[in-house]
């Protein structure tokens, strides 16, 4: 399945520092309610303090931008470039737990982790999307060292919390290319493009299969 990118209106003017993309997978309006709602609890019980990510930004990363070793095209459009390659399947994300990560810059990222089945699929297609950078001339390191989470708040002060969750499951059919701004909470979807159907295997009834099974035993031997 080719994926093509789904027009979306982006910020015109010239590219500056201070911009950032990276690639993700978004929940839906349903799955961001829940998990807003054990992020509000975890706030509660927890006496988190901090900067609580914007529901409209919750999101599950997937790639970040590969740093430019030999340019093709211009940075956003090499990254668009990039996508339009892919070609992966969809898969299933479930979050069941909830942590505090080590420190980054002061803070500590409070999040909400995939487990290990929604890890190795999401790693797949990662991997698909750093191949497909490689090809437009950028270059993503550790690709294979990725833990799957949806960041909820940040803050200088988080106790460390390591907790099961009831399952938070969506179905992931895409992946899109965000764009950020240093400084500013606004996260901005520059593209969107389909990830591949998962079809299912038969599931075979063994007992209706032996049922259907003629009864030979009436015929002459050496039939």
């Amino acid at each position: 399945m080719e994926a093509k990118a789904i027009p979306i209106p982006a910020t015109p003017g010239d590219l500056t520092a201070g911009i950032n993309y990276f690639f993700a997978v978004l929940p839906d309006d349903e799955v961001r309610a829940d998990i807003a709602d054990i992020a509000e609890r975890f706030r509660k019980s927890h006496r988190v303090n901090g900067i609580p990510v914007a529901v409209d930004n919750l999101h599950l990363g997937l790639c970040p931008m590969g740093k430019v070793e030999r340019p093709k095209l211009p940075l956003e459009a090499a990254l668009l470039a990039a996508a339009a390659k892919v070609q992966a399947r969809g898969f299933q994300i479930t979050l069941d737990s909830a942590m505090r990560f080590t420190a980054k810059d002061g803070q500590f990222p409070f999040v909400l982790c995939a487990d290990g089945g929604s890890m190795q699929a999401a790693l797949e297609v990662r991997k698909v999307i750093a191949a497909a950078q490689l090809e437009v001339g950028l270059r993503v390191s550790a690709v294979s060292s990725f833990m799957p989470h949806v960041t909820l708040q940040h803050a200088h002060l988080i106790d460390a919390i390591e907790e099961s969750i009831p399952p938070i499951r969506w179905p992931v059919r895409d992946f899109v290319l965000i764009r950020t701004f240093f400084g500013h909470s606004r996260h901005e979807v520059v593209g969107r493009w389909p990830l591949a159907c998962v079809t299912k295997e038969p599931v075979v009834d063994l007992l209706q299969e032996m049922a259907d099974i003629p009864d030979l035993s009436g015929l002459p031997d050496g039939w």
